[in-house]
């Protein structure tokens, strides 16, 4: 005898404050960007093609994964002003972020807003003990991006990051699976003058290599947010600069499986052998995760370097232990490039 169908959607109070707090930021992040500054956007039909095509939630096949360098403070929600407010509303089709726990989720208003605003909390390892790639977020933001497994009974409707709070699960409405997941994998404010990469985190292999089915991937690069909220800003310090250059270029949407197809096979084979210990911890598991986030890294360099900027010369800059000197503060000058860092 089968169980209880899992719930499709919220209930309809909380679709209505998601639909507010979502509209209302895109139309002020959108009025923002064109209003008073300078914006210039490469492939933005490749993001609406693909919105197009989703907004049927139910015949989904399969999640949305978005990547971008992260060189500001405000670059979620700012960048999605690029998007025509027709788009706003329907938060069924818009984005899933990841947010600092010790930020975005710290008292009963922000926790409420961040999650209307389709935020994910995300403990940080240089904040808490409870980050990692293995941590319950990213459980979540795993099954967000995937279709429900058949057999699989009701998610729990909700999770906690630490034993001790509690979130409501977005995976235990069958309307939020297949949904689109955006990553900045740098986890931290970049500004180098040479707008260069960090070392991506390894949570965005996970999302790639153990997301079922293959999502769609779309990578993106945004050069201007540095100088709309630029990190050495006098007063008044919260608010952020005018009449700046805005530029995104958009990389073509693509298949995960025609990019990283090799890499999933060699995941699915370690799967296979069946071992938990191995795929936590294993060194194939551990090179797989490090090959794949250089990998990401690379197709966001290929957007860098395509608006012109200086081409990459230290090819360490995409290793871990590069930045591995760096201090354990919130804001400072990184040791390794001079870059300005905020790990907001």
């Amino acid at each position: 005898m089968s169980g209880p169908a899992p719930p499709t959607r919220p209930g309809l109070p909380w679709r209505l404050a998601s639909a507010a707090v979502m509209g209302s930021v895109g139309a002020l992040s959108r009025g923002f960007l064109y209003g008073l500054n300078n914006v210039e956007v490469t492939g933005l039909s490749n993001l609406l093609r693909v919105l197009d095509r989703r907004k049927d939630v139910e015949n989904r096949q399969r999640g949305l994964l978005t990547v971008c360098n992260h060189v500001a403070v405000l670059d979620d929600p700012l960048i999605w002003g690029i998007l025509p407010l027709r788009y706003a509303v329907n938060v069924e089709n818009l984005r899933w972020g990841l947010g600092a726990h010790d930020i975005c989720f710290k008292n009963k208003f922000t926790t409420t807003f961040f999650s209307l605003g389709q935020v994910l909390p995300t403990h940080r390892n240089w904040h808490s003990p409870h980050g990692g790639i293995h941590q319950p977020t990213m459980t979540q933001a795993l099954k967000l991006l995937s279709s429900p497994r058949e057999g699989d009974g009701p998610e729990p409707p909700f999770f906690s990051t630490d034993g001790k709070d509690s979130h409501m699960a977005p995976a235990a409405y069958t309307a939020n699976r297949n949904a689109w997941i955006h990553v900045f994998p740098e986890a931290c404010c970049h500004q180098n003058p040479d707008s260069t990469l960090r070392y991506f985190k390894w949570g965005i292999s996970r999302l790639i290599l153990e997301s079922d089915p293959a999502p769609e991937f779309i990578p993106m690069f945004v050069h201007g947010t540095q100088h709309i909220m630029p990190e050495e800003r006098g007063w008044p310090r919260w608010a952020p600069r005018v009449g700046k250059r805005f530029r995104m270029v958009i990389g073509e949407p693509t298949d995960v499986d025609k990019v990283f197809g090799h890499h999933r096979a060699a995941w699915r084979r370690l799967v296979d052998k069946g071992d938990a210990d191995l795929l936590r911890d294993g060194q194939e598991a551990v090179q797989l995760r490090i090959d794949v986030a250089r990998a990401v890294r690379d197709e966001i360099e290929k957007l860098r370097e395509s608006m012109g900027l200086k081409p990459e010369e230290d090819e360490t800059a995409a290793l871990a232990e590069t930045w591995a000197k760096e201090p354990n503060k919130r804001k400072f000058r990184s040791p390794v490039d001079g870059s300005l860092i905020n790990r907001h």
